[in-house]
């Protein structure tokens, strides 16, 4: 099958795309950002990816990670761009940064007692912050960029004002708050999903547990000075005695991560059952997802849209995350309407059984959603299953064949996923 990037885009001309942000939370927005960065996604972002110019100026990276997190702009669609642009060699380490993001993905749902445990290792930490005072005042200097360590400081402002951070800044930023400042990594975690607007469960998490050491056993991420300094291109220049050492975090409770099981396997929807529609950030290009599995948009009896930026963190989020999740929603939303879906409702997160009611007044037997992966609103959804059993409901969900060629494949480093990137490729993108 051929990907188009035109498929499906929405109507309404594409926006303008300055600098880094705003980020309109819509999809056409997306698809402009996706054609402004096509020329560069071949070996002009090999060379210049690595370099944090600061806000406004990440001109060397493509921006697409909150429209990639919420499938408003797919992967399929961001490679068969860079491949259409520049060939598989030149765009090769572009095509391997989008295929970084589904081996996270497919890691993790492959050892879903991982994120049990950061869950449960999060609650513990925050316990804490209530029995110790000095470590909630360093956490907060911290988070609000008070720490008196200049480039943390202005990665904290630039996070907290934008809601991005340079890939390479992430990485510094947090081996900073795990060896130099020696505070809990999970609590780092939780203070970039409560941020960034691309925050998604599987690569913050793994990717905060690679930095420490954690998720590659004895391999810990070391933010140097003399790379921070080449990389943000004299931006910022300290001395190497003030970043401290970066020695692997060991972990008493689990000595190794827990073997790869299969990947989880969705229920399928039953075609014809009495169907409603639940939209979530899982997949707001669901119309895609429908018409592979031969589902019309007018079958639905209802449908409703289920934000869950809150579920991100027991501490308040950033408003900015939540505004753009519900443009994304709602822009999935008028998508399907104008194809024929119902107008939707919108339910809350907080309420599980709400879910249960609504398609149980709709006449339902069956709710049809994107796959949901582990995180927070999976954790929601799990919760809601009995109620959903007793009112006789199907949880069905529709996963997206990309996923569910490479999720088999992340069973260990990024490496044995790598190794078959040109074949997954003819698979996912070529004519048959």
């Amino acid at each position: 099958m051929t990907i188009s990037i035109d498929a499906c885009a929405a109507p309404d001309p594409r926006p303008e795309i300055s600098g880094d942000a705003p980020w309109p939370p819509h999809r056409a927005a997306g698809l402009a950002r996706l054609e402004a960065f096509r020329p560069q996604m071949g070996r002009a972002y090999a060379a210049q990816r690595n370099y944090d110019r600061g806000p406004g100026r990440h001109t060397g990276v493509s921006g697409l990670s909150p429209y990639l997190r919420r499938r408003l702009v797919t992967d399929e669609e961001a490679v068969a761009a860079a491949l259409g642009a520049h060939g598989a060699v030149a765009a090769e380490k572009f095509i391997q940064e989008v295929f970084w993001r589904s081996y996270f993905k497919g890691w993790l749902e492959r050892r879903p007692s991982v994120w049990r445990a950061y869950v449960d290792g999060l609650a513990e930490d925050r316990a804490r912050l209530e029995r110790e005072p000095g470590l909630a005042a360093e956490i907060a200097a911290a988070e609000a960029g008070r720490t008196g360590l200049e480039p943390f400081d202005a990665w904290a402002h630039e996070l907290n004002e934008t809601g991005y951070l340079h890939n390479h800044a992430r990485m510094w930023f947090a081996s900073i708050w795990i060896f130099t400042l020696n505070l809990p990594w999970r609590l780092g975690a939780d203070f970039f999903m409560r941020r960034l607007l691309d925050g998604d469960p599987a690569s913050n998490t793994l990717g905060w547990r690679w930095v420490a050491g954690l998720h590659t056993r004895g391999k810990a991420y070391a933010a140097r000075a003399a790379n921070i300094a080449k990389y943000t291109e004299g931006r910022f220049v300290v001395g190497p005695e003030r970043i401290g050492e970066a020695v692997p975090l060991e972990e008493e409770e689990e000595e190794a991560p827990p073997p790869a099981q299969a990947p989880r396997a969705p229920a399928a929807p039953d075609p014809s059952a009495p169907s409603v529609l639940l939209i979530t950030e899982e997949d707001c290009r669901f119309e895609e997802s429908l018409s592979a599995a031969g589902f019309a948009p007018e079958r639905f009896r209802a449908a409703a849209i289920l934000p869950a930026t809150a579920l991100r963190s027991e501490t308040p989020g950033a408003e900015a995350v939540a505004v753009f999740e519900r443009g994304a929603l709602s822009d999935q939303a008028a998508r399907l309407s104008a194809l024929g879906a119902p107008d939707p409702v919108e339910l809350s997160a907080a309420a599980p059984e709400a879910i249960a009611s609504w398609a149980r007044e709709a006449g339902a037997a069956q709710i049809v959603t994107g796959f949901t992966t582990i995180g927070p609103l999976k954790d929601r959804l799990d919760a809601a299953a009995p109620a959903l059993a007793t009112a006789g409901l199907r949880f069905a969900e529709l996963q997206r064949r990309w996923d569910a060629l490479i999720w088999p494949h992340a069973s260990a480093g990024f490496f044995k996923v790598k190794q078959k990137i040109p074949r997954l490729l003819s698979e996912l993108l070529l004519d048959e």
